[in-house]
């Protein structure tokens, strides 16, 4: 697909008398947002270091704008489940760190204005001068997100960021993330349960099976319109469609298909479906004159 940012083709991960996942194939376009969702010990998380460049394939690879990558890189942000800020820092301090990363040349003077824009972006201009003990947690992962994006990455790799936090916190979090990631054309990958984020989120949301022997099994294309919100998501037409297939995979599919293979699968055209495609009924038959 010309374009395609990232070409993930054949990885796999094994250790020793087990494997985790096999054969995985798939693209992620630039600006596109690509959520991958399965349950515990398929190895989601393995998949997204694999694509940070934390952790090399067993066999595969994975080609990141054209080049095969060979370990971490500023143009690949990770937004981890933890906040990961430095507790002896403040929140722009944190910030700052990442762009003196990226923009070594830079002076104090100019990397402290960009950290505190990046934090008011996240609405935390306030917060700039606090350490993270000092911030609730949501304002930490607020203070990752502004991290990340400051340094103007091509790609955001996210590894449920919002699973430890509360409900309301997690769903203004959520409309952040999209927020920001829509208004700067982000190309963003990100590993989830949560099968509403998904869909408030993602473009494409992939399928993975139950591990051990996991396999990507499904790609289901995210036809809901932008901008998506979390308070009128379930009003949307389609919505309740693609949630029931999503939910319908994790609960059966995902199991009854583990460790299988059809005839005649290919691991590099895995499945496209579109569930909240609008139906369109066909036009009565004219009646004879």
């Amino acid at each position: 697909m010309s374009n395609a940012y990232v070409s993930v083709e054949g990885i796999a991960r094994r250790y020793p008398g087990a494997t985790i996942f096999e054969d995985l194939w798939f693209s992620v376009n630039r600006g596109e947002f690509v959520c991958l969702v399965g349950h515990s010990g398929c190895g989601k998380t393995t998949v997204l270091n694999i694509l940070a460049g934390l952790e090399a394939p067993s066999d595969g690879v994975v080609i990141v704008d054209g080049q095969e990558i060979s370990g971490p890189s500023l143009d690949r942000a990770v937004i981890f489940q933890g906040h990961a800020l430095m507790p002896w820092m403040t929140a722009e301090q944190n910030v700052a760190f990442a762009l003196s990363c990226r923009h070594p040349s830079w002076p104090k003077a100019k990397l402290r204005e960009a950290a505190q824009a990046a934090l008011e972006k996240v609405g935390l201009g306030h917060a700039a001068q606090k350490k993270p003990a000092q911030l609730s947690g949501g304002m930490k992962q607020r203070v990752g997100i502004a991290r990340a994006l400051a340094i103007a990455p091509k790609m955001l790799l996210m590894d449920e960021p919002f699973s430890a936090l509360d409900a309301l916190t997690r769903g203004a979090l959520q409309e952040e993330v999209s927020r920001l990631v829509t208004e700067a054309d982000q190309t963003a990958f990100m590993i989830t349960h949560d099968v509403d984020e998904a869909i408030l989120l993602a473009d494409r949301i992939l399928l993975m099976t139950n591990g051990p022997d996991a396999r990507l099994a499904e790609v289901v294309v995210n036809t809901l319109p932008r901008p998506r919100d979390r308070a009128n998501l379930h009003h949307m037409p389609g919505y309740h469609e693609l949630r029931d297939h999503i939910l319908d995979f994790l609960i059966t599919r995902s199991r009854t298909l583990a460790g299988k293979q059809p005839a005649g699968w290919d691991p590099k055209a895995v499945p496209e479906v579109r569930p909240a495609a609008p139906q369109i009924t066909p036009p009565p038959p004219r009646a004879a004159a």
